[in-house]
């Protein structure tokens, strides 16, 4: 059983060590649990950020599947002596997520990302409709955009609630994301839920994922990088991160 699994600590965050056969195996007794389980996908950054937010770290802290998102942790589990058995990115466990739910005829709502434009469907619409195409019998119970109100998060709960999902897909970019779902945590239907930053951009084809040469040798921020050099305060993130592993030995 993955209950058993060792979890260890990266700047006193914890992470599951797992593989992605074992997270797989844990999400299938996450959908037979009662209530809505919180899997969250930290990376260098959000390991980062947990530490000046102690409600993304509370967060963290109380979610039933810890992934191991981003290579700077595989990295830094081995300088700490507990090495993680490999990255599991959200984007590929999420693959795992719509697989189990299309076979177990289970279904998922979809929010986040860019609201529909003039002529064209939103991220999230875009996203569901090449879900379908890749998982033909998954069920796509909603979709919403990300681009809310804060007085409108009361009516986007009911919606997923009466939509009749069983898991919820978050890309709202982290920590808004883990936030949501934590505050509503107790009031949503599904079984579970996921914060997944730029996953629903990839699927939608909005965004290019990282060649499988950059994803192999974990270079998957060089090519973020080369692709929107505006994302140079999130890339420096990464030497941040291991300085702070260095130091904390």
């Amino acid at each position: 059983m993955l209950n058993e699994a060792k979890r260890i600590e990266i700047l006193n965050v914890p992470v599951d060590m797992i593989d992605m056969e074992m997270a797989a195996e844990r999400l299938a007794e996450l959908m037979k649990t009662p209530g809505c389980s919180l899997i969250v996908t930290p990376n260098s950054e959000i390991i980062v950020n947990a530490g000046k937010d102690p409600e993304l770290m509370e967060i963290i802290r109380s979610a039933d599947l810890v992934i191991p998102d981003g290579i700077g942790l595989v990295y830094a589990s081995r300088l700490l002596g507990n090495p993680l058995k490999e990255r599991v990115t959200g984007i590929d466990f999420l693959n795992w997520v719509l697989d189990l739910l299309e076979k177990d005829g289970k279904s998922i709502y979809l929010l986040g990302s860019r609201p529909e434009a003039e002529g064209s469907l939103s991220v999230a619409e875009i996203a569901a409709y090449r879900m379908k195409e890749a998982f033909p019998g998954l069920k796509v119970a909603g979709t919403h955009h990300g681009y809310y109100k804060e007085e409108e998060e009361q009516d986007i709960v009911r919606d997923i609630n009466s939509s009749g999902a069983d898991f919820l897909c978050v890309a709202l970019g982290s920590p808004k994301q883990e936030k949501f779902i934590a505050r509503y945590r107790e009031e949503l239907g599904v079984k579970a839920a996921i914060g997944v930053g730029g996953s629903l951009d990839v699927w939608a084809g909005t965004v290019k994922r990282a060649p499988e040469f950059y994803r192999k040798h974990g270079l998957e921020w060089a090519y973020r990088f080369a692709q929107q050099p505006s994302r140079y305060k999130r890339i420096i993130a990464l030497p941040k991160f291991m300085i702070k592993v260095l130091l904390s030995r």
